[in-house]
């Protein structure tokens, strides 16, 4: 099993959350919220957007656990909804 799909297995998110970023990917578009989520180039594939989305969703449960001021749930629920879209391309690639 990869790192990835290791540490996506391993994610344990309150269900309100998961619920709200589920929601989130029926509005989801590639092109689009990903350039603006990683302020980047779009990454060529979901293993790449991954590897770049993980980190921001780790950093982001971080600030959420400790009720840092500057955590933004918004973003949060943002950064979910693309993690579970791309990891749904992710899970249906051919290896």
């Amino acid at each position: 099993m990869c790192k990835i799909t290791n540490d996506l297995n391993n994610l344990r998110r309150p269900e309100l959350l998961v619920q709200a970023a589920a929601h989130g990917t029926n509005r989801y578009r590639r092109r689009r919220d990903l350039r603006r989520m990683l302020r980047a180039a779009i990454p060529v594939d979901a293993r790449a957007a991954l590897e770049k989305l993980l980190p921001l969703e780790a950093a982001l449960e971080g600030r959420r656990r400790t009720r840092d001021k500057n955590y933004s749930v918004a973003r949060h629920v943002d950064i979910l909804s693309a993690l579970l879209a791309e990891a749904r391309v992710f899970r249906r690639a051919p290896v």
